[in-house]
């Protein structure tokens, strides 16, 4: 697949406010290219695969490292459509504005609205992670009480500022970077020791034999760990340098986090003494085989400290998510497509706080409700991948409508501006199809919804015209 850096890029878009749009408060430009790499792996984790490595390694017959080598040259195709856009329509909005200028308003409301989605409930299903294990750490507060701690912690960082916000999200990468390192280098002291429980190739050809379709199944799972990566894109407009940076921020972003997943999962398939087929046969038990095994093979306290390190990563991959999610409010308000208030920037520290408070609360509310619910932490995890699945669709349409149909990026290249972008809607059919059911069916319904309400916007126009 041909590199952004291959592709000539003509003048970008304004990006203070869209054209025809009254001029909006400026964001304050203050992020590097390494502050949006951190914020793209503090999203996701880069520990993401460890939980679900049981899962993985029971669909794919043991092949888990294959299958996110496998998910992360299948998301390429999306950051790679993400690069291409967001070097030509660097805006807060992400696939919003893409969407807009690459098919029209009405599907960008669409795209905008289902990316809300992702963006309103992975930070719940993240907030009440964190507040699950701490918890579990010190019982006599509630899940509810940690959870809001968390909420308000975060919040308040968001709120200080872009730079005060990233600095956080530097601290915690590293934190977690480091106790991941330790984890790896316990395990390979181990491997060295006492050799592997399977065979070293087994963890990409499978534990008696390679089945392409189990290793294919299961990458519709992994992709579930690159989710969040996209974050990265509503930072475009508090970027210091050119438009090209937030590309080359997503693609490293991918490339790091895929190269972690592969050697975090290789290192826990050559430990782990339960086999794949012991672990399809208990399903209950697949949640936290990773930890068990660093646990049962390695020590203890690092079992401990992987735990504790991804709690508190939860909660700060939540900030991330939810300071996306107010830039995109930012960027639909000052639009029009929704109300203007959210539009609204704090000029001393250049923060959408509207947007950061409004967020705020309605992730208090879920996370509240999924923790009070016997199945509510299992009803949101179904859901947080619809809607960024259905807004990466719209994402790969865009690259084809803009550069195809309204011919706004300027010359036409097959390769990367049909083939890619189809490779990947293809991609992302299959993992929309094998998606829960829940989860299917509570993404339609917001989507009815999108349509309804951009239905109602349309006809507003047009009796106003």
């Amino acid at each position: 697949m041909p590199t952004p850096a291959a592709e000539p890029v003509p003048a970008p878009h304004p990006v203070s406010a869209p054209p025809g749009v009254d001029q909006a408060p400026a964001l304050h430009r203050s992020i590097r290219f390494v502050d949006l790499v951190v914020y793209g792996l503090v999203f996701i984790g880069p520990a993401a695969a460890v939980s679900i490595f049981g899962p993985i390694d029971a669909a794919s017959g043991g092949a888990v490292p294959l299958v996110y080598l496998v998910a992360t040259i299948a998301m390429a195709f999306t950051a790679y459509s993400y690069a291409l856009m967001s070097r030509r329509i660097p805006r807060a909005g992400s696939v919003f504005a893409y969407a807009t200028e690459g098919i029209g308003p009405s599907t960008g409301f669409i795209a905008g609205w289902m990316v809300m989605l992702d963006y309103l409930l992975i930070p719940s299903v993240a907030y009440l992670f964190t507040g699950i294990a701490m918890h579990s750490a010190v019982p006599e507060v509630p899940v509810w009480g940690w959870t809001a701690m968390a909420v308000v912690v975060t919040t308040g960082l968001n709120l200080a500022g872009v730079k005060v916000a990233a600095r956080a999200a530097t601290a915690v990468v590293i934190a977690e970077c480091v106790v991941l390192a330790m984890v790896l280098i316990a395990g390979i002291a181990v491997l060295i020791d006492r050799g592997p429980a399977r065979g070293v190739w087994t963890p990409l050809t499978g534990v008696g034999g390679f089945e392409l379709s189990a290793v294919l199944g299961a990458v519709s799972v992994a992709l579930l760990s690159y989710l969040g990566f996209d974050a990265i894109a509503t930072f475009a407009e508090e970027t210091i340098g050119a438009s090209r940076m937030v590309a080359r921020a997503l693609l490293t972003c991918l490339v790091i986090a895929g190269l972690l997943f592969a050697l975090q999962t290789y290192i826990g398939a050559l430990l782990t003494q339960e086999t794949p087929a012991m672990l399809a046969a208990d399903p209950a038990s697949q949640g936290d085989a990773y930890y068990r095994m660093v646990g049962d093979e390695l020590a203890g306290w690092l079992q401990s400290a992987l735990s504790i390190s991804k709690a508190g990563g939860a909660a700060f991959s939540a900030m991330v998510g939810q300071a996306a999610a107010s830039r995109i409010l930012l960027d639909m308000g000052r639009s029009g497509r929704l109300p203007k208030v959210l539009a609204a920037v704090e000029g001393r520290t250049g923060v959408p706080a509207v947007g950061v408070v409004l967020v705020a609360g309605f992730n208090v509310l879920i996370a509240v409700w999924a923790a009070s619910t016997p199945n509510g932490l299992d009803v949101l995890v179904s859901v947080v991948s619809v809607g960024a699945i259905c807004a990466f669709l719209l994402l790969h349409a865009s690259v084809i409508g803009y550069y195809w149909v309204r011919r706004g990026g300027g010359r036409r290249r097959v390769l990367p501006h049909l083939v890619s972008p189809l490779v990947g809607a293809a991609v992302l059919l299959v993992v929309l199809i094998e998606a829960d059911r829940t989860a299917q069916l509570v993404g339609a319904g917001w989507l009815v919804v999108g349509i309804a309400v951009a239905a109602v916007q349309h006809r507003r126009r047009i009796g106003a015209a």
